[in-house]
């Protein structure tokens, strides 16, 4: 296999103190731009908790020279990139990514709104609403308060246990004592000396630090200001605690070691491979899933949450944590050198595959001999007695290396050039029929000289299909993922699909491997803690979008009558022929598949899910008149210029919940407008209600502008600053849709050819349903105005 391209990197300080790290990689489509502010949730004053936060959401809002239509989140969101920012303990960042030639402009908004915000008294109130609704929605979350409660272990008087939420009550912003510290918070720490500016993208090192030295320019000078060290994470011995809660067990270890020490651990800790805690777990059915990760690191303290999910509630957790100390013994007394190495073959691979925004954000360090030192210190504090269970070393991932001898394009499995003149005339027509009508490749839609491709592979089943088969295949797709290749997994009624979107590379032998996998898996029980009820009507929206949906089976699904076809994209050739070989091991039958979207007739149908939630939660989706291009391209531009008032009136100013979003969707080849809304405190009437006034309005939001917004919108879909992973999720469902390989560049024109008078035009379809309007809510209506299914 070819090796991936390594990215070129560089750290520098500029004059003022800003420190500067850049990625140039010249497989990326786009740049990223990262900045972290060394001050998080513990650094605000004790009196005002949640400042580090309110400040985060202010510096949105707006500036003197860039107003809130024309500030980052505006620019990025038009130009087709993504933006946001997080809170955390010690640390504050923020981040975006763009094209390339927008990049710029990009970072001018960044720095003017971290280096002069507005601060206005009536964005604040506005603001602390905001806060005031994310804060009931945390108090309400199972997971959120699992968390605090998971903290409760660490000692008193450590930051850990205070509250940084942010609320009405914490926030008293119409107090000059408020107003004060709030100030003083961002000039102390919104400078220089207290941020990291990273840049990852396709230009040249030069380029970018050129691009560092304009943001640094507007960034207020400044000198470092230590962050005051917290006091002990716990008290006295020991340095560990248990936590359970339900089927959880969290078994957290208070330590002080790098976090690349701890990272090394846990990926180790959470190998899935046969030999390993997991399996064993597992096989003696005390656990049905293992994570370990870092839950807080600082100033030499960190805390590592061993999390087990038990296969009861209410099991007994002894037993559990003494296959873990046993591991650990095991794992304390091997020999780490060929785990070193497959590790460095990891953080290798990852930084060569890596998106920019992924690039940018990724500041772990090498694996150093003092790392390795510190991981020997923390595993003999622990006092482990003897392994007594037999263990096996993970094995090497078989995908992050290249295979000694690739097979040949056109060869049977275990042929060679000599035997390929004993190949039938039969076998060879035969193979082709099957081939051609399963696999389609649109290679050309998608530059091939990139390292990434994409494989879509899609099953369908004379019966619902079935569901759980990703829990069975998750060592195959957990070692692609860390090779570079990220396998994602859907169930949509009788459909069941698998995707492949990486190193192109790597598709034949994972493909291959996945093949040997599929008859021999079987469905496992989901473990996954409940979503939030949003999440929940996500997941399940793409089965009542599908023509058939889930009925009761009449009897289990099976292999041998399912049918499947493929799609590869931005594949070269060879890559294509080693992947129908491989193909051929596949279970089913290859064949093409006809499919019909759901057609809902011009009619508004509501579908009641199930949800563990109290809180209301709708979608609405709303799918395009008809399949035609002219059709989506007039619907992605409506979206485009209803998505900011809708946030604007429903989020910030009626402040109906905090899951307020919409946006177009893709699903299942057909495209329509999502509206989705969760409240902690209106019905699913009340969010109707709220929703049809919106609708009712659109087409006066509809100004007739000079700029309707066709070119900013039509250069999103050019395949030449798209990543491979969008370009070919877009592909994918114009497949599905039965649009031609060109899509993209016939979308662009439909773009570009858009009037004023089609803007309309949409926006009256969407308010008179001409195509229907698809509700799925955690509840019924209570008027009859729709056709009402469970």
């Amino acid at each position: 296999m070819p090796a991936p391209a390594h990215p070129h990197s560089a750290t520098l300080t500029l004059a003022n103190g800003l420190r500067v790290i850049l990625h140039a990689a010249p497989h990326l489509q786009r740049c990223a731009a990262v900045v972290r502010v060394a001050a998080g949730s513990h650094d605000a004053p004790l009196a005002w908790p949640g400042l580090a936060h309110f400040l985060e959401h202010l510096l949105f809002l707006g500036t003197e020279r860039f107003p809130t239509g024309e500030g980052l989140m505006t620019y990025v969101q038009r130009h087709g990139g993504q933006v946001n920012a997080s809170t955390r303990e010690r640390i504050t960042e923020f981040f975006f990514e763009l094209p390339v030639p927008n990049v710029a402009q990009g970072l001018e908004r960044l720095a003017d709104m971290l280096a002069r915000p507005r601060l206005a008294l009536d964005d604040q109130l506005r603001e602390r609403e905001v806060l005031q609704a994310e804060f009931v929605a945390w108090s309400r979350d199972a997971k959120a308060q699992q968390q605090v409660a998971l903290l409760e272990g660490v000692a008193n008087g450590h930051p850990l246990r205070d509250f940084h939420a942010g609320n009405r009550d914490s926030l008293p912003v119409e107090t000059e004592a408020f107003q004060q510290a709030l100030r003083a918070f961002h000039a102390q720490f919104y400078q220089s000396g207290q941020m990291t500016l990273s840049l990852a993208g396709p230009q040249p090192l030069d380029e970018l630090q050129a691009l560092a030295h304009r943001f640094g320019e507007i960034i207020p000078t400044g000198s470092g200001h230590p962050q005051a060290a917290p006091p002990a994470l716990m008290d006295g011995q020991p340095q560990a605690y248990r936590h359970v809660a339900g089927q959880q067990l969290h078994h957290v270890i208070a330590c002080n070691a790098p976090r690349e020490t701890l990272e090394f651990l846990c990926t180790w800790l959470n190998n899935p491979a046969p030999g390993g805690l997991l399996a064993e777990l597992q096989a003696q059915g005390m656990a049905t899933a293992l994570h370990a990760s870092v839950l807080y690191h600082f100033a030499g303290q960190a805390l590592l949450d061993i999390d087990f999910t038990l296969n009861q509630p209410g099991e007994s957790v002894t037993p559990v944590e003494a296959l873990l100390h046993d591991w650990l013994s095991f794992f304390a007394h091997s020999d780490w050198t060929p785990l070193r190495e497959e590790f460095a073959r990891l953080t290798v691979r990852q930084r060569q595959v890596q998106g920019a925004l992924a690039l940018a954000r990724n500041d772990s360090e090498a694996l150093s001999d003092h790392s390795i030192a510190a991981l020997h210190t923390l595993l003999d504090s622990l006092q482990l007695p003897a392994a007594k269970h037999t263990w096996q070393r993970p094995p090497d991932n078989p995908f992050l290396r290249p295979s000694d001898t690739e097979p040949r394009a056109g060869l049977i499995r275990g042929q060679t050039s000599a035997h390929r003149g004993l190949r039938t005339f039969a076998q060879d027509r035969s193979r082709g029929r099957r081939e051609a009508s399963a696999l389609t490749f649109i290679s050309q839609a998608v530059p091939t000289d990139r390292q990434e491709g994409a494989l879509y592979l899609n099953w369908r089943f004379d019966s619902p299909a079935p569901s759980g088969l990703e829990g069975a295949l998750h060592v195959l797709s957990e070692n692609a993922r860390q090779a570079g290749l990220a396998l994602t997994f859907e169930t949509t009624g009788h459909d069941w699909r698998i995707s492949m979107v990486g190193l192109h590379a790597l598709m034949p032998k994972v493909l291959e491997a996945l093949a040997q996998s599929l008859t021999q898996a079987h469905p496992t029980p989901d473990t996954t803690p409940p979503p939030l009820a949003i999440r929940a009507l996500l997941k399940a929206l793409p089965a009542y979008c599908a023509e058939t949906t889930a009925e009761r089976p009449h009897q289990p699904a099976s292999w041998h009558t399912a049918r499947w076809h493929g799609l590869g994209i931005g594949l070269p050739a060879t890559c294509e022929a080693l992947i129908k070989t491989a193909a051929a091991g596949l279970p089913g039958q290859p064949a093409g598949i006809e499919r019909q979207p759901r057609d809902l007739n011009g009619q508004c149908v509501w579908h009641a899910v199930k949800t563990d939630a109290s809180e209301a939660a709708l979608l609405l989706f709303c799918p395009t008149p008809s399949l035609s291009l002219a059709d989506e391209a007039a619907w992605r531009l409506l979206v485009h210029r209803v998505q900011g008032p809708f946030y604007q009136r429903l989020r910030v100013e009626q402040q109906i919940g905090y899951a307020v979003f919409s946006g177009i969707r893709q699903i299942n080849g057909q495209t329509g407008l999502l509206f989705g809304v969760q409240s902690p405190h209106l019905s699913l009437d009340e969010i109707v209600q709220h929703l049809h006034r919106f609708l009712a309005q659109v087409p006066t939001l509809i100004e007739r502008d000079t700029d309707l917004g066709n070119t900013a919108l039509a250069q999103q879909f050019n395949v030449d600053t798209l990543p491979t992973s969008q370009a070919a999720e877009l592909l994918w469902h114009a497949h599905l849709a039965g649009h031609p390989s060109d899509y993209l560049e016939r979308l662009q024109q439909h773009l570009y050819a858009c009037t004023y008078a089609d803007l309309q035009h949409a926006a009256q379809h969407l308010k008179d349903a001409v195509g229907g309007w698809l509700w799925v809510a955690n509840g019924a209506p209570s008027t009859d105005l729709w056709t009402v299914k469970g």
